[in-house]
């Protein structure tokens, strides 16, 4: 039965697509099944894949609001193993559709039922927001990864983050766990950039991974081509980085 990791952090422009696009390059370039669920109306993941959410016949919103199956609405990516299941800009009004529903915070958790056995990993890239696609991606998980800017105001907004995940695992997802914080856009020359890593370890220990993402140009650059950085440039600090990530993550499932 495949791991739901949800990648989530209400503040904005912290690498959650980022992550999740490259992460599940790197876990399907380390063997393994991975499935990408793009529940952020942005559709980061999804371009960042090269697909146009015009040419889909179905994402993530026709499968919340109406109903289609998950198994079937996943299209192929340019990495072997990899599927995404895309977004488009109508998931924006799905919260407002989603309120009539009974069971709405369970909607996506029942859907994943559907193709869980089919992977190793489940990646959900949610929305910078705590609405209910986002508490809908969280009661479906078994753990969260929380991105961390490492700028200033880094820890802005984590408490009210964790204070969401609490609640939800006291009331909709008691297995809920916390994966770990990772630190992105890491500058080892800003000593800035240290005083937060030191911060987040003090505060959360174990619970920082070991791997921290770096500030690197090609990371930013291999979006815009369609392709995760261990395509766009495998030798990149950015791509090294994400693959010792996936490393960090299998090996620790398999204690």
């Amino acid at each position: 039965m495949g791991k739901i990791i949800a990648i989530a952090n209400q503040k904005g422009g912290v690498g959650k697509t980022t992550t999740t696009i490259n992460l599940s390059a790197s876990l399907a370039k380390e063997g393994k099944r991975v499935l990408i669920i793009d529940a952020d109306p942005q559709a980061n993941a999804t371009s960042g894949y090269g697909i146009d959410p015009r040419t889909m016949t179905s994402s993530i919103y026709e499968c919340m609001v109406d109903g289609y199956p998950l198994d079937g609405s996943q299209v192929a990516t340019c990495i072997e193993g990899l599927d995404l299941i895309g977004s488009r800009i109508d998931l924006a009004g799905a919260e407002l559709e989603l309120i009539s529903k009974p069971n709405r915070e369970r909607v996506m958790a029942n859907l994943l039922q559907g193709v869980r056995d089919k992977y190793d990993y489940i990646i959900i890239d949610c929305s910078p927001s705590l609405g209910l696609i986002t508490v809908n991606a969280l009661t479906a998980a078994d753990s969260v990864i929380i991105p961390v800017q490492a700028e200033y105001f880094a820890l802005e907004g984590i408490s009210k983050l964790l204070n969401t995940i609490r609640i939800i695992k006291s009331r909709l997802n008691a297995n809920l766990e916390i994966e770990g914080f990772l630190l992105t856009m890491y500058n080892a020359q800003l000593r800035l950039a240290n005083q937060i890593y030191e911060e987040l370890k003090s505060h959360f220990g174990d619970m920082v991974f070991n791997t921290v993402i770096p500030r690197n140009v090609r990371l930013s650059e291999a979006p815009s081509h369609g392709l995760p950085v261990i395509l766009y440039d495998p030798d990149s600090r950015g791509a090294t980085s994400h693959l010792l990530l996936a490393k960090e993550i299998i090996s620790k499932h398999r204690r």
